[in-house]
């Protein structure tokens, strides 16, 4: 039995992994993502998908890196194999779509990523803190819910649709001052 090098553990081990890996994966795989296909010598064919995980890496305002998922494989930790900890995934239906979020001087202007819909088949609603982006066909459904970085006015939102990138524009709600009266005592 041979061992790989620096990871300790055999091919075999690998194997084990993977199958249970791929056996937990269909268990928790929603069943509008399962289909059967007849192949022309009569066996069956079980498709999966589309599965689909990603993650954008920017730099923040502060300095530090965001990173953030997208898609519709969530990891989440397990019980630890082999002394690291396990991640299993969630696998859901709809897909959350790559979004940016980008503060401007007196805008707050998010751009998602939601391919082969029909701009009329894509639901937004908003309040001054959160932009909800969802889009429910037979086809796609993607559901995102944006954190805005400052509270925005959602009556202003400005939102337009080209070859599957939306753009929302959401004024930023202004801090106003007014003058009080002060008595002197």
């Amino acid at each position: 039995m041979r061992r790989m090098p620096f990871f300790g553990f055999t091919f075999e081990d690998l194997d084990r992994m993977m199958e249970g890996l791929l056996r937990d994966i269909s268990s928790r795989m929603p069943d509008r993502l399962v289909r059967e296909r007849k192949l022309p010598d009569g066996s069956t064919v079980r498709e999966m998908g589309p599965i689909i995980y990603g993650y954008s890496m920017r730099i923040g305002p502060d300095g530090r890196p965001e990173i953030r998922e997208f898609g519709n494989v969530h990891p989440r930790k397990r019980a630890p194999i082999f002394g690291a900890p396990e991640r299993s995934l969630e696998i859901m239906e709809k897909r959350e779509p790559l979004t940016d979020v980008i503060d401007e001087r007196d805008v707050i202007r998010v751009v998602a990523e939601v391919p082969g819909v029909d701009k009329s088949d894509i639901k937004l609603s908003g309040t001054e803190r959160i932009l909800a982006i969802s889009v429910d066909t037979e086809q796609r459904k993607y559901h995102k819910d944006v954190n805005l970085p400052e509270e925005v006015d959602p009556d202003s939102a400005k939102a337009s649709y080209r070859n599957g990138v939306l753009e929302v524009k959401l004024k930023k709600r202004r801090k106003e001052s007014r003058s009080k009266y002060i008595s002197v005592d």
